[in-house]
């Protein structure tokens, strides 16, 4: 049911991976005046509402190409509360209409209806989205914790409308004879099940507190999203040159540029993890190291302002009681009856088969950090902060392989460029820049035209720098995505947004391996969405443990010969990348894999063991540490997320119980990466057309294991993904 979905993506707008991109027009809602006394009043009240609607930035009509796009350069932030209000009143109007409706309910009557119905909604909360997390300022922080929990409390009042629940009800229970197939089954299914799992079966009391609590779990999500922005707005600035000791010039440029945007002299270092990972990985400077990492690892943990365990507190609260409301045990198992895993435990069963694996490579990356350490006469015990740092001097000494000698092989531009070569190849799609008769909501952000062969399916927004009012990490997300319903093509409107320091002035940005994979990584989303080929918007959302999977199958095209030989060529000679360093890279694929598999494995063994008991967590740090002491984590790594700013767990429900799904997915990863190289050729045009008709095209028209087993002709094998890491297969000969 389409309006489920539109409350569900609502709420992770300001974390989630793909918001739903949705179509809108400016509406005038129904004034509720209810007696002849009031009717002048009403009248009047109706032609000022009415001007206010019309003139409102946000709930203008899309205009331009692509059946429309939205016109960011027009937009007005304080016209946020009045769309927001109108398209609640315009929604429930549309509802009410459906749900009112005499006679009894149908899949053509009720179930279409429903399915489109909330779309005045869709273009606004995709221009808010953005606002929220690429654009935000105290302004749109302001707005967001007066109207987020005003628009979770309307949408799950329209989820728990008990005549909306006997509608779908009926639909449910005549199912089997209505003559529908079998995408109308899933529908009509999976609509009831929704709700049901979201309470619609609650009444009087209940229904009440379960309201009460999203509305809470809303504010409290806003609180914890905004702490963790204003401790990754904060900077270590650096005045002295020595401070600057190790560190590649393209670098030093960038943090240079970032400090005379601040109108200051020196160099800053913005508290996030693209600034972070590069200081820590070339800094020789030991003590700034260690200052660095520490403001890192503790964004929402200082005991300030800005201190999140409270917050966190309040939420696990929250989510247990919710849990208990809907009839769950604990808020994993509520979380996970939508996902490929179902149970909390065949989670934990998949990630305690990798961890030992994982925990025992880490203790051999140590053994030969500190082997280096000793050879110097450093005089240290490897720490936290020492561990990226000689890394890359094991990883020089291993494989004569240098991350300042890989970087200015990898520009930005040049590895957009191979992204949308790979697509090509594999998909037949090809990717023509705009020059300018597209707004954009910054002038950095770039779009392309898209096409499928001869066809044009879409545009794709590309905004890759970080920026202040930008939350950290990086994301996909669509502004309309595609469905047949209605009868008319819709151009999907798909976004990457990334967070790379871009170059100093007149420099060429350069990103290290991590970043180009993540490039990779969130176009496999937008490719996913990008070859949607799917009748009914709601069969158009995955399973959370399976969305991560299209895009971490695009990271494997980034490392092929072919990409490297014609992309990675250096910045200032435009050579491309010798065949020797190639084939280091090539050999040292698996090196500190133990670091990357135990600093998230361990954030997601962290989350899945916080919200499976039933009892909520009141000392985050404290669970936190036992948790880790517990599951033996080495000294030496701290987790990718700590509590304190996991984003993912706690600005949303979005991965809360289902920060496993990176490895679920990548197990499936693994295994379709080998079904490529089972076929002699990994750019081979057969399983590439299978894999996008299978998978990428499908949605969620079909149960996702079943889409895996006719793709791959079985299920996916945990030894690949080890083989992947490096890692020994148990009961496999060498």
């Amino acid at each position: 049911m389409r309006f489920t979905i539109l409350s569900r993506k609502l709420l992770l707008s300001v974390s989630s991976a793909a918001m739903l991109g949705i179509a809108a027009t400016p509406a005038i809602a129904d004034d509720h005046g209810k007696t002849m006394a009031n009717a002048k009043n009403k009248v009047a009240a109706m032609k000022e509402k009415g001007a206010a609607v019309i003139n409102n930035s946000i709930l203008q009509t899309w205009q331009g190409p692509y059946d429309g796009v939205p016109a960011w350069d027009k937009i007005n932030v304080a016209d946020f509360p009045g769309a927001f209000q109108a398209v609640m009143e315009r929604v429930k109007s549309e509802i009410n209409v459906i749900r009112d409706n005499p006679a009894p309910a149908t899949f053509e009557n009720f179930t279409l209806p429903m399915e489109l119905a909330g779309s005045v909604a869709d273009e606004v909360f995709s221009i808010w989205g953005v606002h929220s997390s690429n654009l935000s300022n105290e302004e749109v922080r302001k707005i967001q914790g007066e109207w987020m929990p005003k628009v979770s409390a309307f949408f799950n009042e329209l989820t728990l409308d008990p005549k909306l629940l006997e509608k779908t009800k009926t639909v449910y229970d005549n199912r089997k004879t209505a003559n529908l197939n079998a995408q109308q089954l899933r529908l009509v299914e999976r609509n009831y099940e929704q709700l049901v799992r979201n309470g619609a079966l609650l009444k009087g009391e209940e229904k009440e507190k379960l309201i009460a609590l999203n509305t809470e779990l809303a504010k409290a999500f806003n609180e914890f999203s905004n702490k963790v922005l204003a401790d990754e707005e904060t900077y270590i600035y650096l005045t002295d040159k020595a401070d600057l000791a190790g560190l590649p010039e393209s670098f030093i440029s960038s943090i240079k540029g970032a400090a005379q945007a601040q109108g200051k002299k020196g160099w800053a270092l913005k508290n996030t993890r693209s600034v972070m990972q590069p200081f820590l990985q070339n800094s020789t400077r030991r003590d700034l190291r260690e200052k660095v990492y520490n403001a890192y690892i503790n964004r929402g943990d200082n005991g300030d302002a800005n201190d999140t365990n409270a917050t966190i507190a309040k939420i696990l609260k929250l989510r247990a009681e919710r849990a208990k409301v809907l009839g769950f045990k604990t808020h994993a198992h509520y979380r996970m009856a939508d996902t490929m895993a179902k149970e909390p435990e065949a989670a934990m069963d998949l990630m305690m088969k990798v961890w030992p694996a994982a925990i025992g490579r880490v203790k051999e990356e140590v053994a030969d950090m500190q082997k280096v350490a000793d050879a110097e006469g450093a005089n240290i015990t490897i720490a936290p902060w020492d561990y990226r740092f000689y890394a890359e001097k094991v990883r020089k000494a291993k494989y004569d392989l240098d991350e300042a000698e890989i970087k200015p092989y990898f520009k930005l531009d040049n590895m957009v460029n191979a992204m949308f070569d790979a697509a090509g190849k594999l998909y037949g799609m090809s990717f023509k820049e705009n020059t300018g008769d597209v707004p954009v909501f910054d002038p950095e952000v770039r779009t392309f035209e898209v096409k499928r062969g001869d066809k044009v399916i879409g545009l794709f927004y590309l905004d890759n720098f970080a920026r202040e009012g930008k939350r950290s990490g990086a994301w996909m997300t669509t502004y309309r995505s595609q469905h047949d319903l209605g009868g008319k093509n819709r151009y999907v409107l798909a976004s990457n947004n990334n967070n790379f320091v871009k170059g100093g002035k007149g420099q060429p940005t350069l990103i290290s391996l991590d970043d180009a994979s993540t490039l990779f990584h969130e176009f496999g989303h937008a490719l996913h969405y990008l070859n949607y080929d799917i009748t009914y918007p709601g069969l158009g959302g995955t399973p959370r443990d399976f969305v991560e999977y299209p895009s971490q199958v695009n990271e494997n095209w980034l490392l092929t010969r072919y990409i490297l030989d014609n992309y990675a060529k250096h910045a200032e000679t435009g050579e491309p990348m010798p065949q020797a360093l190639v084939d280091k890279i090539n050999k040292s694929k698996t090196f500190n894999e133990g670091f990357a598999t135990v600093e998230y494995l361990s954030s997601a063994i962290v989350d899945m063991m916080l919200h499976n008991r039933e009892e909520p967590v009141t000392d985050p740090d404290a669970f936190e540490r036992e948790t880790l002491n517990k599951i033996n984590m080495p000294k030496e790594i701290v987790m990718r997320h700590r509590l304190p700013h996991f984003n993912h767990l706690f600005s949303s429900d979005s991965y809360s119980a289902g920060y496993y799904s990176y490895l679920w997915s990548e197990t499936m990863d693994a295994d379709t990466w080998a079904a490529f190289e089972e076929a002699g050729n990994v750019w081979d045009k057969e399983t590439a057309e299978r894999f996008r008709s299978v998978i990428l095209a499908t949605g969620n028209e079909t149960d996702r294991k079943e889409a895996y087993r006719k793709f791959r002709g079985r299920d996916p094998e945990v030894k690949y993904i080890l083989k992947k890491r490096g890692f020994p297969v148990p009961n496999e000969s060498k």
